[in-house]
């Protein structure tokens, strides 16, 4: 799908508590402050609280709602940690209306032969088990309302299990097959599971993979917003359990 033909309308989000994972990262950033745009008051999560901070004040500037922000390093979070975060954004918000997951850790193409066992475990954990962990610990704040939204930012398979791609091209590849099961697993609920498929945009991550090209090619991480804020939006019913692909 072109994201041309994803307009969310102004409001899209009013109302509605949505927590960003990654939040100062390239397209956490851009999602977090376009759902800010949109009406919500957006959760920031991430580990660097000055980085946070940041995103924080560029919310303020743009007039949104005051967002609050919530460090948790995923690399190190229990599940009990989840469980309170939980917790305390919905009792200190009110509600939990959507789960937009930015986070990724990428150190670059490597074969199995040259990772380090903790670089091989760390992805595994922070791109599949720790987003799996924190959207079971969100999924009892996010069924009290009448529809929520949970969205998982998904690589190309295809690419992602070719060489060289090693633990976070697996945990790609399982966030792939977790969307199917999880929207199983809550058909007929209030909780929508999505899965979206951006086109190239200008990240580090993008460059690390790709860094024979041009970055001046690609476009920039807002580009790809839109689409994030409709998912999370009642308009992103259309496609619930779907992953969807756009490219600019």
């Amino acid at each position: 799908m072109d994201i041309g033909q994803l307009q969310p309308a102004a409001d899209a989000l009013a109302g509605r508590v949505i927590l960003v994972t990654g939040a100062y990262g390239g397209l956490g950033e851009a999602a977090a402050r376009a759902c800010a745009a949109a009406g919500a008051s957006v959760v920031l999560l991430g580990r660097r609280v000055p980085k946070l901070n940041r995103v924080y004040d560029a919310i303020v500037a743009d007039g949104g709602p005051t967002p609050a922000l919530y460090p948790l390093d995923l690399e190190g979070a229990s599940g009990d940690d989840y469980a309170e975060m939980a917790e305390r954004i919905g009792s200190e918000c009110g509600r939990l209306d959507g789960v937009l997951h930015a986070a990724a850790a990428f150190k670059g193409l490597s074969s199995l032969a040259n990772t380090a066992p903790q670089d091989w475990l760390r992805a595994l954990h922070v791109n599949l088990s720790a987003p799996l962990q924190l959207t079971r610990a969100c999924l009892p704040w996010l069924g009290r309302g009448d529809d929520a939204a949970v969205v998982f930012m998904l690589n190309d398979p295809a690419m992602t299990a070719s060489a060289y791609w090693g633990a976070y091209g697996i945990a790609q590849n399982g966030l792939q097959a977790a969307v199917s099961m999880l929207a199983a697993e809550q058909a007929g609920g209030p909780v929508r599971i999505h899965g979206l498929r951006p086109g190239p945009m200008r990240t580090a991550l993008r460059a690390s993979a790709w860094f024979g090209e041009d970055p001046g090619l690609w476009p920039p991480p807002s580009t790809y917003a839109p689409a994030c804020v409709h998912l999370l939006a009642a308009s992103g019913a259309a496609h619930r359990g779907e992953v969807l692909a756009v490219s600019a």
